[in-house]
């Protein structure tokens, strides 16, 4: 009778095992947040009722930020948490964003688009990692980096990205 869950028992540990969270310190890192802008423009048969629109990207521009420095080339900032932003790229005209046209097709109008990419590299003995982070991870390294506070990381599923960072408290 109680053979019958073992099979289900397995599994479901298997998959607690593959998707767990792994723990590293750090004594050496660096965490980078890509600021850009880019200008980009809907392109549809219809605007209003297509679904998945085909998004054209024009001019853009972007500025890493390390470790909460100001970065050189920045010209806007800090924000209200705590990055820098380069210059603005320049607005297509009309006639770059109806040469990028098919027939039949409806055109949007240019939206400038803000986005940020986090990411931390990190070393443990002679191996050093960079993965994708978040805005949370990228605050505390802030924070730790002047004084080089030791980081205990939590990696995420497969450890392909660092969900949290707090310090080690000596």
């Amino acid at each position: 009778m109680q053979m019958r869950f073992l099979p289900s028992i397995i599994t479901a540990l298997t998959a607690l095992t593959l998707t767990s969270c792994s723990t590293t310190t750090a004594e050496q890192y660096e965490a980078t947040a890509l600021t850009s802008y880019s200008w980009q423009v809907k392109y549809a048969n219809n605007l209003t009722s297509q679904p998945q629109p085909r998004i054209e990207t024009f001019a853009n521009t972007s500025v890493l930020n390390r470790n909460g420095l100001k970065p050189t080339g920045a010209v806007v900032g800090p924000d209200d948490k705590g990055l820098w932003w380069p210059t603005l790229p320049p607005r297509p005209s009309v006639d770059e964003v109806e040469q990028r046209k098919r027939p039949q097709e409806e055109l949007g109008k240019p939206e400038l688009v803000k986005d940020v990419k986090y990411k931390l590299t990190y070393g443990v003995g002679n191996t050093q990692n960079t993965l994708p982070t978040n805005y949370e991870v990228y605050r505390q390294v802030v924070k730790a980096y002047p004084q080089r506070t030791p980081l205990e990381l939590t990696l995420g599923v497969n450890d392909n990205s660092v969900e949290k960072a707090e310090p080690v408290s000596k």
